[in-house]
């Protein structure tokens, strides 16, 4: 009947939990007085069930000096490989100490790495670390008293070695947690020859016309004096602002409304802010042009106002008035029209159309500040109105702003002041708390204005289109991410890439002193980058202008003499520092990635300015495939805080904290084991509950491979090993299901899907391993004799089972596979697990078809089982009865004879004795029980169909307990059954 399941295709095994430890097997026989104990072949390793307290992370330490850990990368870059795998790093801020973000990213992208070496890829990973920018300076600065009077050169000294510092404290942990690299050779973006490949693609940019300088509006913060791009920002949903509802004065109305608005009550339009402190910069009130706008006479104070129609009654519910409807328009016919300035005496705030004015709030009309408001300078632009910064770098009223309002501070009392003057103009009709989301600066935690300033920007309203046509040809995992992206390159208009502090590296531009006119090209910024190509950004501070900038590069751009320009104080901002890494890490002509594996927060930050920098220059993405990951949270799903005590720090998860009782040394591999099981395209909780079952689930596994260690001692794959047409029927369908079980895990690491793999490693291990395959076979493996076929089959079985179920864990636990290989009794190279491959499961293994006459046995052992629910299942005996048919002759494959004690059938029952009939016999013992079942065969894609009825009688065995095997097969209990006699008599025992 073989050639039955040979056509067969695949189903899935029984389902079960885990099984006994080889401990517990040990226990139970100690407990149990035999003289034939030494005759039987219990499980024998070295291997330990369990690693408590600090064995653990000693253990990992061991392994990583034993087993090569530090030498991997190298090994793997300088042997011959079928094609390079290049996964780029991300780089990680040099600004604090490793964290557990750090560790879900740093040991995802080494799963990654170590699953393609093991596949034979040579792979291409560089760790760097992004080491400019504000948080940097800002922390090196809080260290120093008098910082304010530190020169740039002193601020970059202090900022360099900061970084340095949070460089060696990161590194140090990622290498604990072990992650493969090269150390020795990281990209650093302060390393001059980053440096200098990084100003190369500025100028490329600029050069095509991506790059332009420009004064307008941009994200500012005061509390660090420079200007942001959108990606450093942080909303605080619960800020308060001062809003005000307020009235221009209408000074001309507009010409189609000259018969309704007839001069002989005062007129004004409403306006409503939520920032006082702009409105000294209004030079406009814009409106849309499509939606209807009312004419109102206040009941109250009998004054006219224009607003919205749809604001009407919900403003007059704010002023706590009436408003009574005189005329409704539409917004086009407000042209023409013009307002009076609140608070500046003399100044006309002329009535503009405009698409962003929106009806979910306000009034309907819209206090226009170019020099604050990205819509208001698109206003401003199309209009020609002048856009005049009132505010100086540190959120100060300038002198321009007037006495009153000079050096206030505009988010304090200079917002106060304003709301005075428009008090004492009679403009404030009402002013009230307002809790909405607003921006504020990531690193400072302070807000944010909008502030117009002299900046240098790309302009990405030019290369998103074509950064979008790349980016849906990019593999992006999850799916849903590209979305997410493709929408936010959509809203970004420009991106400033200009900051006013020191610690960055510096915009190569020189400005002629008298006309401020920037002077960048070519020539200039050749010899710029060669400077710094050889001593680093710090010449542009060092050096005097003559040694930056040469005579042929001032003449050739007509300028007189180099003493007439001075250098640019500008720096780019960091994410153009990291987003340009491609251009200098990636290799080969192509210079791109396989993959960018980052956190969801990148998709608005390096994703996408190395998306941009690489669209502008080169017209392609420099990566094939984005990985987008989660971020950790606390096991309630709450952020991580001091306040609350819920902080995990990966030393302390490692090694342990001061009281082993509350924080326990886990090592790295519960870490990584963590990782791998969390669904990280979702946000990943952490916490003791979360790690104490980590743990608990690597010592499940531990137990599973110690019985397997233990059972194939005094094995040699290489002399003992039965082909596997030579084998036991259920030990070729394990050789099937691992086959099936490499496969699927193999797609799973190629998807980044590493909870799937953690998933059908633990069902594997449970339910076809544990509680299936180790419960049939014990009595094969303990009580044959050592060199029996039957025992080598199931041996050679267990061998295969235990080379592949490592290798398939391998890239998530480094230090268990490594420690694992330690064990392996037959094992004569020392090359580990990493440097001899990946899963090698023959294809000869694959037969469906052996699935039905394995999962029909299992189907009767479960109705059998059940009958006998907590009892022991040699005390029974079973007859099965089933009608002719095809799963009649699948059950006789596995017992020839009617009735056996020995047969492959027997085992998987687990009975003492199994019967195997086509009929139901004529006398039943009245102790019997007799269940029912049925069993669906389906061969060949449906062609074979059959459903089989079968019945299982359980009754308890007559013969006496096996004294060795303890099987009820004996004729007396002082006796060894029939079996056991033939494997003492082998061993010349009596």
């Amino acid at each position: 009947m073989f050639r039955v399941w040979q056509l067969c295709r695949a189903r899935a095994g029984p389902a079960r939990g885990w099984g006994r430890s080889v401990a517990s097997e040990a226990a139970a026989e100690s407990r149990e007085d035999s003289r034939y104990r030494d005759t039987v072949l219990l499980p024998r390793s070295r291997f330990p069930a369990q690693l408590p307290g600090r064995l653990q992370p000693e253990t990992e330490l061991e392994m990583q000096q034993k087993c090569g850990f530090s030498e991997l990368y190298s090994w793997q870059r300088q042997r011959k490989a079928k094609q390079e795998f290049c996964l780029h790093d991300g780089p990680p801020y040099a600004n604090g100490d490793p964290h557990v973000g750090h560790a879900l990213n740093k040991i995802l992208k080494d799963i990654t790495n170590r699953f393609h070496v093991m596949r034979g890829y040579k792979v291409h990973y560089v760790p760097g670390w992004d080491c400019h920018g504000l948080p940097i300076e800002l922390k090196a600065l809080s260290e120093v008293k008098g910082a304010e009077n530190l020169s740039p050169m002193e601020i970059r000294q202090r900022a360099r070695e900061f970084a340095e510092r949070a460089i060696e404290k990161q590194k140090s942990a990622f290498i604990r947690w072990g992650v493969m690299a090269d150390w020795a050779n990281c990209y650093l973006t302060f390393d001059p020859k980053y440096e200098a490949n990084q100003l190369r693609v500025f100028y490329k940019m600029y050069d095509k016309g991506f790059i332009y300088q420009d004064y307008k509006p941009v994200f500012w913060s005061p509390s660090a004096k420079t200007a942001l791009a959108e990606a450093e920002l942080e909303y605080n949903e619960q800020h308060v602002s001062r809003s005000v509802y307020m009235k221009f004065p209408l000074l001309k109305s507009p010409p189609k409304l000259s018969s309704v608005i007839d001069g002989s009550s005062p007129a004004s339009v409403l306006v409503w802010t939520t920032q006082p402190w702009t409105v000294p910069a209004n030079q406009a009130v814009c409106y849309m042009p499509d939606s209807a706008y009312s004419i109102v006479k206040c009941t109250t104070t009998g004054e006219q106002f224009i607003l919205a129609a749809d604001r009407v009654e919900s403003t007059a519910a704010v002023l706590d008035t009436q408003f009574e409807v005189i005329s409704t328009c539409k917004g086009a016919d407000l042209v023409d029209g013009s307002c009076a300035h609140p608070t500046i005496p003399g100044r006309v705030s002329p009535l503009l159309p405009a698409n962003h004015v929106t009806m979910a709030k306000g009034t309907g009309l819209v206090h226009t500040a170019p020099a604050h408001g990205m819509e208001d300078y698109s206003v401003a632009s199309h209009h020609q109105l002048p856009t005049d910064c009132l505010v100086d770098e540190g959120g100060f009223f300038t002198e321009a702003a007037g006495p009153e309002l000079k050096n206030k501070n505009v988010l304090e009392e200079g917002n106060e002041a304003v709301i005075q003057m428009l008090q004492a103009a009679r403009s404030l009709l009402k002013e009230e708390k307002y809790v909405h989301s607003y921006p504020y600066d990531w690193r400072t935690k302070k807000p944010m204005i909008i502030r117009a300033s002299k900046q240098w920007f790309v302009n990405t309203a030019n290369v998103k289109a074509a950064a979008q046509d790349v980016l849906r040809k990019v593999k992006v995992i999850p799916t849903s991410a590209a979305n997410r992206m493709l929408e936010m390159l959509d809203r970004r208009t420009f991106w400033c890439i200009s900051r006013q502090r020191c610690w960055g590296v510096p915009i190569p531009v020189f400005y002629q002193k008298s006309t401020g006119e920037c002077l960048i090209n070519s020539e200039t910024v050749t010899d710029v980058i060669k400077v710094v190509e050889q001593q680093g950004t710090d010449a542009w501070w060092t050096l005097p202008i003559e040694q930056l900038l040469s005579k042929e590069a001032v003449a050739k751009a007509g300028g007189h003499d180099v003493s007439d320009y001075v250098k640019g104080q500008d720096v780019l901002d960091i994410w153009f520092d990291s987003g340009t890494s491609w251009a200098h890490v990636l290799e080969g002509a192509e210079q791109r990635a396989d993959t960018y594996l980052e956190g969801k927060d990148q998709l608005g930050g390096w994703f996408q300015s190395s998306l941009l920098t690489s669209v502008a220059v080169r017209k392609k993405a420099p990566y094939k495939t984005l990985v987008v990951h989660g971020f950790t949270l606390g096991e309630k799903g709450e952020k991580m805080s001091k306040s609350i005590g819920n902080v995990v720090d990966p030393d302390v998860v490692i090694n342990g904290g001061e009281d082993y009782t509350k924080d326990p040394p886990y090592g790295a591999d519960v870490l990584r084991w963590w990782v791998a099981e969390s669904n990280v395209f979702t946000e990943v909780l952490i916490g003791p509950v979360v790690l104490n079952a980590a743990r608990d689930d690597i010592n499940k596994l531990r137990n599973t491979l110690r019985f397997m260690l233990g059972n194939v001692a005094g094995f040699n794959p290489e002399t003992d090993s039965i082909p596997p047409s030579e084998m036991y029927i259920v030990d070729q369908y394990m050789l099937h299901l691992l086959h099936n079980y490499g496969s699927k895990v193999t797609e799973a690491y190629k998807e980044y899907d590493f909870s799937k793999v953690v998933r059908l490693l633990q069902a594997f291990c449970s339910r076809n391993l544990s509680n299936f395959y180790f419960s049939v076979i014990k009595d094969r493996l303990y009580c044959e004799e050592a060199k029996d076929p039957k025992r080598r089959s199931c041996q050679t079985v267990l061998a295969e089972a235990l080379d592949i179920v490592v290798r398939s864990f391998a890239p998530i636990l480094p230090h268990l596979a490594e420690e694992v290989f330690q064990y392996i009794p037959y094992k004569k190279d020392s090359e580990g697990v990493f440097r001899t491959g990946w899963i090698n499961a023959s294809s000869s293994w694959k037969k469906p078809g052996i699935e039905e006459a394995i999962e029909g046995a299992c189907a009767m052992r479960d109705s059998f089982l059940g009958s006998i629910s907590g009892k022991n299942s040699l005390e029974y005996e079973v007859i099965i009865v089933i009608e002719p048919g095809l799963l009649f002759e699948l059950m006789e494959a596995l017992q020839a004879e009617e009735t056996s004690s020995v047969s492959q059938l027997n085992e998987i029952m687990m009975a003492s004795q199994t019967t195997l009939l086509s009929e139901v016999p004529k006398e039943t013992p009245a102790d019997a029980n007799i269940s029912k079942g049925t069993f669906l065969i389906n061969l060949e894609g449906g062609d074979i169909h059959e459903q089989s009825s079968y019945k299982v009688i359980t009754r308890p065995v007559a013969k006496a307990k096996c004294p060795r095997c303890r099987r009820y097969t004996s004729e007396s209990s002082s006796t060894p059954c029939p079996r056991c006699l033939t494997v003492l008599a082998g061993k010349g025992s009596t």
